[in-house]
């Protein structure tokens, strides 16, 4: 059961305006985020500093370019190097893969910020 208040706090991702209460998380339609509310002010603000490969501070939205050459579970080919990714989006990732984004050719993935340098 969904229920929406005007009392519930911004996403701490995004910022988005719109969280909603699901059991007992807070869900962000705007970016996926879900959070526990007991736990957003003890999280901090939730501005983690991402670098790209060279030390560039990324931001969502960017567009960023492969530096190397990627291999690709269940593709021939995998993502050459000099492949542009445009409108990233931070997140907390799994195993340091922070950046979720669409690939052409490859679809939706997530990508490290060490193997991308900002454009």
């Amino acid at each position: 059961m969904c229920v929406m208040s005007e009392n519930l706090p911004p996403c701490p991702k995004c910022s988005g305006a719109y969280a909603y209460e699901m059991g007992a998380l807070l869900l962000c339609p705007e970016c996926g985020h879900e959070w526990s509310p007991s736990e957003e002010p003890a999280g901090g603000t939730g501005t983690e500093v991402i670098k790209d490969a060279v030390g560039n501070v990324l931001a969502d939205g960017d567009t960023v370019t492969v530096v190397k050459t990627l291999k690709v579970k269940g593709s021939p080919t995998g993502i050459k190097a000099g492949t542009k990714v445009r409108n990233i989006r931070l997140v907390d990732g799994v195993d340091g893969h922070d950046i979720d984004c669409k690939v052409d050719g490859f679809g939706a993935m997530q990508l490290k910020s060490s193997v991308v340098k900002k454009v």
